[in-house]
């Protein structure tokens, strides 16, 4: 099959299902290699970098969707709803999940330091944590964990891609310490600058 050809079956697909697609449910439509089509796929992402679409890999998975940057104007047309905001309570707990994944609740919290009943039922409502089983504690607490829609909102292709958390120090009443971390920033300036 030619590669024009092959380019249209998989947009065809992408813009049909609505959602990600896995890579072997291509590999079943298309009776092509996976080393193959990603190349293909990759092909077409170089294509769209001019266009007002793009295809976003999540995991496994690919997805046809609209730039980011035209979010402002597709929202006018589709959908009149208030833009869904995602509270600091709400940033907070699915960071703290984000890089925990099978975090309990009493964990989230110890964290917080405050109650998140509330917050944990809003990202379960928006799809953006899930039920990842119970943990091997008294109680056999539930756990969370991100879902690709976390990956798809926030654009990470996996959670490895996750920017790295800064390091920091405690003293002995457990308080992060600011004053030598900036000592650490500007010593680092310094010997960047020699």
């Amino acid at each position: 099959m030619e590669i024009e050809k092959v380019k249209s079956i998989i947009e065809a697909i992408l813009f049909s299902a609505g959602r990600a697609v896995s890579i072997e449910e291509l590999i079943l439509a298309l009776e092509m290699e996976k080393e193959k089509i990603e190349t293909i796929i990759r092909n077409m992402q170089e294509d769209y970098k001019t266009r007002g679409i793009e295809i976003i890999k999540i995991e496994d998975k690919y997805q046809l969707c609209t730039k980011k940057e035209y979010y402002e104007y597709v929202y006018q047309v589709l959908d009149k709803r208030a833009k869904p905001n995602l509270s600091t309570a709400a940033l907070e707990t699915l960071a703290i999940i984000a890089y925990n994944q099978r975090a309990t609740r009493a964990e989230i919290e110890a964290i917080r330091g405050v109650n998140s009943d509330g917050t944990i039922y809003k990202l379960l409502d928006y799809g953006l944590i899930e039920d990842a089983g119970k943990a091997d504690l008294p109680g056999r607490p539930t756990t969370y964990k991100t879902t690709s829609e976390f990956l798809k909102m926030f654009g990470y292709e996996t959670l490895e891609n996750l920017p790295e958390l800064p390091r920091y120090k405690l003293d002995a009443n457990r308080q992060i310490v600011i004053d030598e971390l900036i000592e650490e920033k500007v010593e680092q300036k310094n010997m960047e600058g020699e």
